[in-house]
């Protein structure tokens, strides 16, 4: 193991007591909590290491995958999980072998935003969390209902509370969990339901003018819209599913702004069974590509969008990225 000592904000850190690898566990606490919509609940987290966290060359956040995990009520969570490493090592197994009521559950999350320390302020990660099952806006006073143990937490969550984020490490170079890569497209479609909105805000931010396309929204109601910002000439539409079928709304919206083709036919994308396997694909956009499309959400609705993208506008699919974020009526594992 190398014992050599690198710099990182004016600190020296020694490389056998903190060794360099693509991930590490950050130890954060809820600095503020803030109530955007009746579904979308920001949490910001402050923490001795996030000078540490990793992000794109300009230091943007995009789609950046984030592991969470959140304490099981009257537990802490295990010392482990301050191992330094990727999921695929023996402590994340390790982890997954201790029954749940005592190791608290790890789900995936996108990062909002990250603002380095600056002017006496410590660095800041925000995170948004969506309420999941929660109903349509309530009358002052009344109490929100969330499902799924990260929303509840998330309900729950106030300045002081613990938290173990998993997550890049800047030290190690590439960013591992940035999945958006649209090359030199100059046209770009992007889609999803909630659970994309964090990804999609922060995507909108980093875009420059010369790109143009549409950016569709499904969500839970009107109450949730939320006002994002771009340099870019997108088309922002958000859609209020008020009670009809997830991702109805988003399918019409993206066949409403990219029509089938009208001479030619794509090729047949494989099926993918979302109750057997993880929906995920995000390739690299060549430079000849025009249209570069970004697709997340619930994974049924996000293949359908896929095949028709591929198979019926004829996209290459090296010019789709797809993901599958959750699954209808399943827990998917951390």
């Amino acid at each position: 193991m190398s014992v050599a000592a690198v710099e990182h904000g004016g600190r020296s850190i020694q490389e056998d007591v903190d060794p360099i690898r693509p991930m590490r566990a950050f130890e954060v606490r809820v600095s503020a909590v803030r109530q955007l919509t009746p579904h979308f609940r920001r949490i910001t987290f402050t923490g001795p290491d996030l000078e540490l966290f990793g992000t794109g060359p300009g230091g943007e956040t995009l789609d950046l995958r984030i592991k969470v995990l959140i304490p099981a009520p009257g537990h802490t969570l295990p010392a482990l999980l301050a191992v330094r490493g990727a999921l695929a090592e023996d402590w994340y197994r390790d982890w997954r072998s201790r029954e749940e009521s005592v190791r608290g559950v790890m789900r995936t999350y996108t990062v909002r935003a990250l603002r380095p320390a600056a002017a006496g302020r410590p660095a800041e990660l925000d995170i948004d969390f969506v309420l999941h099952g929660a109903g349509a806006p309530t009358p002052a006073g009344a109490r929100t209902v969330a499902s799924g143990p990260a929303a509840a937490w998330a309900l729950a969550a106030s300045p002081g509370d613990p938290l173990t984020v998993i997550g890049p490490c800047a030290r190690w170079g590439e960013c591992l969990g940035i999945e958006f890569a649209p090359g030199e497209a100059r046209r770009i479609l992007l889609a999803g339901d909630e659970t994309a909105v964090p990804a999609i805000a922060a995507i909108l931010e980093s875009l420059p003018a010369h790109v143009k396309g549409h950016a569709i929204l499904e969500v839970p109601t009107a109450a949730d819209f939320l006002d994002l910002s771009t340099n870019a000439n997108i088309e922002l539409s958000w859609l209020a599913r008020s009670g009809r079928a997830h991702g109805e709304l988003l399918s019409h919206g993206v066949r409403g702004v990219i029509a089938p083709a009208a001479c030619r036919r794509g090729e047949e994308p494989e099926d993918v069974d979302v109750d057997a396997a993880i929906l995920w694909e995000t390739p690299q956009a060549a430079p000849e590509h025009g249209l570069y499309a970004w697709l997340a959400g619930e994974a049924a609705t996000i293949r359908d969008l896929r095949r028709y993208l591929v198979r019926d506008v004829g996209m290459d699919r090296g010019a789709v990225a797809f993901m599958g974020y959750w699954r209808d009526g399943q827990a998917l594992p951390g």
